[in-house]
């Protein structure tokens, strides 16, 4: 398998301030991008498959760009988790 594609349709973020908001998915992309590259987890996610909501639960945030790409590399890592069989 040589492609992942990953489409993220909407993300809600009550209360989180615009510059938070820029790093948060930042820091999601990078790491998303990250835990998908690694080859030894691409087999387990080589199937066609949707998940329509993924709920995480709470998740602490700290205000400002350094915890919102905090934030992001935390969610980048439930969303993985979600995507494993």
């Amino acid at each position: 398998m040589s492609r992942i594609d990953v489409h993220i349709d909407h993300i809600v973020l009550k209360g989180v301030e615009p510059g938070d908001r820029t790093a948060m998915v930042e820091g999601l992309r990078t790491e998303l991008s990250s835990l998908l590259a690694n080859s030894a987890d691409r087999a387990s996610w080589a199937r066609n498959h949707r998940t329509p909501v993924l709920k995480l639960g709470a998740m602490p945030f700290t205000p400002g760009p350094s915890g919102g790409r905090k934030f992001g590399t935390q969610l980048a890592g439930a969303v993985a988790r979600g995507l494993k069989p």
